[in-house]
């Protein structure tokens, strides 16, 4: 990355959590802030501009998720969420709200270093000259891969997460063809896929939700019984 540092916030209720990611990232050039509940959090969106949160989903007597929900439903500021071990639901339903990836304790510093580099790089990634002349229309949007936005035809933004933008483009460069979840993992390498089976799933999803006219029966990214799914729309390419 060039220009000025990314701007991380911890949020944890445990100070010795917050001192120890925050000297790994300093270390790593990153400028960091703290917050330790909610209100904290609410604070530090509000006053700065952060690029990337990594949020607990223990904070004492508050929900992680709930303020999960809350930060999403205002800013599509990346997020990676911090669980328990055995949290297996909490992080199914964090990627459903909208989380970018999830850290499980007790964590490896090499490894939370490794997603923070790759949320960051995949939200701060400059166009090729490939990406600049890119569109793809369809269903009455435009999908434009240079300035990482889907549009409906009267210039209306769709809000899509960082995943979710990455995973549209990968379908609208793929229509009419089944891709199994191997194929989507596989193709979307500059995403940290963990065990978690769902995580395919959770993310179409999510997307479904955006983009579907009617999200309980999906019409556009359709379901292939045993096989993965199909982009059903006649994409046109600008």
């Amino acid at each position: 990355m060039t220009g000025a540092k990314a701007q991380i916030l911890i949020v944890d209720d445990e100070p010795e959590v917050r001192t120890l990611l925050r000297r790994c990232f300093e270390r790593e050039g990153y400028a960091v802030l703290e917050a330790a509940d909610g209100a904290g959090l609410r604070t530090g969106v509000a006053r700065h501009r952060i690029d990337l949160i990594t949020l607990d989903l223990t904070l004492g007597r508050e929900d992680g998720l709930a303020l999960a929900r809350e930060i999403r439903a205002g800013c599509d500021v990346p997020i990676i969420m911090i669980t328990g071990k055995g949290d297996t639901i909490d992080r199914v339903v964090g990627l459903e709200l909208g989380a970018d990836d999830y850290i499980v304790k007790p964590f490896q510093l090499r490894e939370v270093l490794a997603r923070v580099r790759a949320v960051l790089r995949r939200g701060h990634a400059m166009p090729n000259e490939q990406q600049k002349r890119e569109q793809y229309s369809f269903e009455g949007m435009v999908l434009d891969a240079a300035s990482r936005e889907l549009r409906s035809n009267s210039g209306e933004r769709y809000d899509l997460t960082t995943a979710e933008f990455d995973l549209l483009l990968l379908f609208a460069k793929r229509p009419q063809r089944v891709l199994s979840r191997d194929d989507i993992m596989e193709l979307l390498k500059g995403h940290d896929w963990s065990p978690l089976g769902r995580s395919i799933d959770v993310l179409v999803g999510r997307l479904r939700k955006k983009v579907e006219r009617d999200g309980c029966k999906p019409q556009l990214i359709r379901t292939v019984r045993g096989a993965g799914y199909m982009f059903t729309a006649d994409v046109k390419r600008l």
